[in-house]
């Protein structure tokens, strides 16, 4: 048991209220939406913390529901946990020896709960509070309980909520005081906590690059690329002057410069009201952001304003790439900055939007994180996640953890795909064998579509994909409706041929003797979307359309013959990137595992219009959710599943052709 002291405390208006389930199918549609009251609380807690003079080492274990940020003695020492399921709650540890001091301490929380239903938190289930233990050496010297004191902030005002009601704005006042302190309420909660701490994230300040003055007293700032934080700002003013706070990814041609009403479906307009005097302002939560316009009203004056960077542990010269192209360098940089600054507690898909773990985006970013970093913690994070999922629907869930019940079923084949990295990178054969497992949940999920000849058809409990956005689908001839069109398509099957394709091989691995059906998925799959005439896989059985992703799956698994391999390379080759970037990866991957290596490369350094080198062109500083900003009509600008080219170019590419570059690991 992790928490054997402390207790769990929350504000009187969540001490009586019971949890509301919120884990279903994502066809089971359910409407919850809690009361104003019960959304965007910022809860202060404070106690005191006393030091003997002899003291050892001084740890901490916290968590909370949905978030902290922890101080003592007014400095800062941490925040989290990481999104997790109630089942299977996060936590985290510090030393914090070094914040003490002899005798009474000041130990200070603010506790955010959000009470949204989205993919940025589990939250919305009423839910709520903190647990909270410090340790000298082994012994509790102090842990949360109902002496522990709260107050609740009318700071924050709702206005609007950013992205797909993924954060609220932050309209901050600090004229605002909070209620009167009053003492904690101990709840008895359901959490089943994980068994070791998570790792906490690395949080610091970053100054802007440039700074520059608008017309009426405005400073715009840039901070030279994308970066995911939140701003720190102190102004000077009288009480109820305000501060416009702007934040976009891109300029625009106006006075305040900033594009803040985002091209991602963002409006990061957001107001800070002063007291009297000399104010500081630290917003809570994050967003993804360059550029930035602070505004003043009245006769206030802006004192200072820099960023508070966050992501997850990130070595920039732990992996580096050396090479004479400029294109080549240009796009590692793009791909390598967005996976740092997506990889948050979480992979997030984008720190704007979502901000939520899709798990076919986490096997792009995932394997990137890691070649990065050297690190597999987040990966296995991640992986579990996928795992816990089960407990919904064994065909997993497309977004793990989070509140939003989400399904795509191109996404839940491909966890083997995770399962075997991370196993090739650690060699951990007990950790494979629970993925095994959940595997196995997966086909015997699908298999309950299939008909006679073992090929699925009619899948209509999760999203069929193929790619994203539509218009990079390469008319892909089958009628993605959701829920889905009847009939049997290829891109839904190529997947699930090769997800059976890798259970096999995890078996082999694990030494787990069973009978083998993939030869027979494969002649099924052969016989229903091989075109003879063509040498190419078509879209569905009687239509004469080939897609690309018709083409790729197949050959990413190693589905068709050696034989047909040549033309179908051909053909891909010769169409180039007529996908999305998500789809990229596989492409990629599957020229790789045919030998066309070169081909790879060229598409990796190419410069036409569906191109790495267009979002550099394009001024990304991370790489896009599209191959340019007007791909899609809502494109984010830091979107790590368009990091294809970090793995490929690590794994495939440079092992084989090392003339093309090498890569130096520290």
């Amino acid at each position: 048991m992790v928490f054997q002291n402390g207790e769990w405390i929350c504000a009187k208006r969540f001490a009586k209220l019971k949890p509301i389930d919120l884990l279903h199918k994502e066809s089971e549609k359910r409407k919850t939406e809690l009361p104003d009251e019960l959304k965007n609380i910022h809860m202060l807690i404070r106690c005191k913390l006393n030091i003997a003079k002899d003291h050892g080492r001084i740890r901490l274990r916290i968590t909370a529901d949905d978030y902290y940020k922890l101080y003592i003695n007014s400095e800062f020492v941490g925040q989290g946990p990481t999104q997790g399921y109630q089942f299977c709650y996060y936590w985290n540890e510090y030393d914090v020896t070094k914040y003490v001091k002899e005798g009474e301490n000041d130990i200070f929380a603010d506790v955010y709960y959000q009470g949204l239903i989205n993919r940025a938190y589990n939250s919305g289930d009423l839910r709520m509070g903190m647990v909270a233990e410090f340790f000298d050496n082994d012994k509790c010297i102090l842990s949360s309980d109902s002496e522990w004191e709260y107050a609740l902030s009318d700071a924050y005002k709702i206005t609007h909520t950013i992205g797909y009601d993924t954060i609220f704005a932050e309209n901050f006042d600090s004229r605002a005081r909070v209620s009167s302190w009053d003492k904690c309420c101990v709840k008895n909660t359901d959490y089943v906590f994980s068994a070791e701490p998570a790792v906490s994230l690395s949080v610091y300040r970053k100054k802007p690059k440039f700074a520059e003055k608008l017309p009426g007293g405005g400073i715009f700032y840039d901070f030279g690329s994308e970066i995911t934080a939140s701003l720190s700002l102190t102004a000077f003013g009288k009480s109820g002057e305000t501060v416009r706070i702007l934040c976009g990814e891109e300029l625009e041609d106006t006075p305040l410069k900033v594009r803040y009403n985002m091209r991602c479906n963002c409006l990061c307009d957001e107001r800070w009201t002063l007291d009297d005097g000399e104010c500081k302002y630290e917003q809570y939560d994050y967003k993804a952001f360059r550029y930035v316009a602070v505004i003043p009203s009245g006769d206030a004056e802006i004192l200072s304003l820099e960023a508070i960077v966050r992501h997850y542990p990130f070595d920039d010269d732990y992996c580096t790439l050396v090479t004479d192209s400029k294109v080549l360098n240009s796009v590692w940089n793009i791909c390598k900055n967005a996976v740092k600054y997506g990889s948050q507690e979480v992979y997030v898909d984008c720190p704007t939007r979502e901000k939520g773990q899709y798990s076919g985006d986490m096997v792009i970013t995932g394997s990137a994180q890691v070649i990065l970093t050297g690190n597999t913690s987040l990966l296995k994070k991640a992986i579990d996640n996928q795992m816990q999922s089960a407990r919904i629907c064994k065909g997993l869930m497309a977004v793990t953890p989070g509140s939003l019940m989400q399904e795509i079923a191109d996404y839940s084949l491909q966890f083997p795909i995770l399962s075997l990295f991370y196993y090739k990178h650690t060699g951990d054969k007990k950790y494979l064998a629970e993925n095994l497992s959940v595997c196995e949940g997966i086909i015997s999920h699908f298999r309950k579509f299939e008909r006679a000849d073992g090929l699925l058809e009619d899948v209509i409990d999760k999203w069929n994909l193929v790619d994203w956005p539509e218009n990079l689908r390469d008319g892909y001839d089958f009628p993605l409706t959701q829920p889905i069109g009847k009939g049997c398509h290829n891109v839904i099957n190529a997947f699930y041929v090769g997800c059976v394709m890798q259970t096999e091989q995890i078996r082999e691995i694990l030494g787990v003797k069973d009978s083998k059906r993939s030869m027979e998925l494969r002649s099924a799959f052969d016989n229903e979307f091989f075109n003879t005439e063509t040498g190419l896989y078509v879209d569905r059985k009687g239509s004469s359309h080939s897609a690309v992703h018709s083409n790729i799956i197949p050959t990413f698994y190693g589905i068709c013959s050696s034989e047909k391999e040549k033309k179908i390379a051909d053909y891909l080759i010769e169409r180039g990137m007529c996908c999305g970037v998500y789809m990229a990866y596989f492409l990629l991957k599957a020229l790789c595992r045919m030998g066309r290596y070169k081909e790879a490369y060229s598409l990796i350094v190419s410069e036409g219009e569906h191109s790495w080198y267009n979002m550099v062109r394009e001024g990304a500083t991370t790489c896009f959710e599209a191959w340019g900003k007007e791909q899609k009509w809502n494109t984010s600008l830091c979107h790590p599943w368009a990091s294809a080219p970090i793995t490929v170019l690590a794994e495939d590419i440079i092992p084989n052709l090392p003339d093309t570059a090498r890569i130096i690991y520290s």
